[in-house]
C-alpha cells in the first residue's frame, strides 16, 4: 500500500519515500500521511512484514519504522541503498539492528525509551504476585474444570507472601540492572511493606552510595544498596531481572545464580529472555531451588510452545511478551517512532536517538 500527499509537494522535489513495517493505525499514520513531501510504503496487514515484501520495498528508501522483528543488517541496509538516512524502531530493545554498519553509513538511529517504563514496572509486579501467589496452577485448575473436585486442605496453593507480615517484619527485593524501570517497579513495592532494596548493575558504572541513601529517604524504606551477584541471590525475596541484552549480560541468571536464591525466593524476567539461562531456570523450579518464577520474556521467543522447559513447570509463569501492551504506551511508542523518524528526515535532532 502507498500513500503520498494531496499535492505534489515541493515542485521538482522527488518525494522521501518512508517505508512502514506495520500499520500504527488512525491515531498515528495521518502524522506521515499530511506530510506532503513524504510517499509512505505501508505493509497492509496486522502481522509480521514478510522479509521479501520488505527487500523490494525498502529499495531507495530515505526512512523506514520497524519493529523488532526485522532485522537491519547488511543485506537489509544493501537493498535500501544509499538514500537511507533514517532508521525508527517502535521498541526499546535494538539487538535486530546491526549498529556498526549503521553507523558506517552514517545512518541515524531512533528507538523508543522512556514511554514504556510505567507498562513494564506494572506488569513486573503482577508477575511477581501471580507466581507468589500459584496464580497459574490455580487458573489451570478452574480452566480444565477441576476446582468442583478440589480437596480444600489448610496449605493448598500457599505461596510466600510478598507484603510484610508478623513473620516477615522484613522484606527485601532485588534488581538486577537498576534503570528507570527498576526504580519505578521498586516505589509500586513499597506501599506493600518492601523494606530493603539491593541491586547489582553494570561493572562498568560507579557505585554511589549517596544517590542510593537518597533515594531509599525519599522511598521511607531502610536501604537500598548495591551488591554482589552473589548477595543479589542469597538476600533478595524477590529478583527482578530489567538489565539490558545482548552478548555481555547472557545467562546471568544461570544454575550458579539460582543456587543461592532462597528457596522461598521469587524470579521475575521482565526484561529480555537471553538474560535468564531456561533450562537452569527449569531445573530450579524442578528441583525446588527457588519457590516460583514469572517471565514476560523468553529466550528463541516467539519459538516457545507446550514443550518450552519453563512452560512446563507449574510454578512458571509465562506471558508472550505483553510488558509494554496497554493502549496508552503503544500509542505513545508508535508517537515517538514517527516522531525520531521525521526529525531524521529533517535533519533535526532525533527525541530519542540510538545512533546520531
Amino acid at each position: 500500500m502507498s500513500h503520498g500527499g494531496d499535492n505534489a509537494g515541493v515542485v521538482g522535489r522527488k518525494k522521501d519515500k518512508v517505508v512502514v513495517c506495520r500499520d500504527l493505525k488512525e491515531k498515528i499514520m495521518p502524522l506521515l500521511y499530511s506530510r506532503e513531501d513524504l510517499e509512505v510504503v505501508l505493509w497492509p496487514e496486522d502481522r509480521a512484514c514478510e522479509r521479501p515484501w520488505l527487500l523490494e520495498n525498502i529499495k531507495g528508501a530515505a526512512g523506514v519504522i520497524l519493529v523488532l522483528g526485522e532485522k537491519v543488517n547488511t543485506e537489509f541496509l544493501e537493498a535500501a541503498g544509499p538514500n537511507l538516512r533514517a532508521v525508527s524502531t517502535m521498541s526499546v530493545g535494538h539487538e535486530h539492528i546491526d549498529k556498526v554498519e549503521v553507523t558506517k553509513r552514517g545512518i541515524k538511529v531512533g528507538y523508543t525509551p522512556d514511554v514504556l517504563t510505567d507498562a513494564v514496572a506494572d506488569i513486573s509486579v503482577m508477575l511477581a504476585l501471580m507466581a507468589s501467589r500459584n496464580v497459574g496452577e490455580t487458573i489451570d485448575l478452574v480452566n480444565r474444570g477441576l476446582w468442583p473436585a478440589f480437596s480444600w486442605s489448610p496449605f493448598a496453593f500457599c505461596g510466600p507472601q510478598l507484603s510484610t507480615s508478623t513473620p516477615n517484619a522484613t522484606r527485601t527485593v532485588g534488581f538486577l540492572g537498576f534503570g528507570r524501570i527498576a526504580k519505578a517497579t521498586l516505589s509500586r513495592l513499597v506501599p506493600f511493606g518492601v523494606t530493603h532494596c539491593v541491586y547489582s548493575s553494570r561493572p562498568t558504572s560507579k557505585p554511589d552510595p549517596v544517590a542510593d541513601a537518597k533515594l531509599a529517604k525519599e522511598l521511607n524504606i531502610q536501604e537500598v544498596r548495591r551488591v554482589s551477584m552473589d548477595e543479589l541471590a542469597s538476600q533478595s525475596d524477590v529478583v527482578f531481572v530489567l538489565a539490558p541484552g545482548g552478548a555481555e549480560t547472557r545467562h546471568l541468571i544461570n544454575e550458579d545464580f539460582l543456587k543461592k536464591m532462597k528457596e522461598s525466593a521469587i524470579l521475575v524476567n521482565t526484561a529480555r529472555g537471553t538474560l535468564v539461562d531456561s533450562d537452569a531456570l527449569a531445573k530450579a523450579l524442578r528441583e525446588r531451588w527457588i519457590w516460583a518464577a514469572g517471565v514476560d520474556v523468553v529466550e528463541g521467543e516467539p519459538n516457545v510452545d507446550q514443550t518450552h522447559p519453563l512452560v512446563k513447570e507449574p510454578k512458571c509463569v509465562v506471558l508472550p511478551h505483553i510488558g509494554s501492551a496497554t493502549i496508552e504506551t503503544r500509542l505513545a511508542m508508535a508517537t515517538l517512532a514517527v516522531k525520531n523518524l521525521l526529525a531524521g528526515l529533517d535533519g533535526k535532532p532525533m527525541p530519542a536517538p540510538l545512533i546520531t
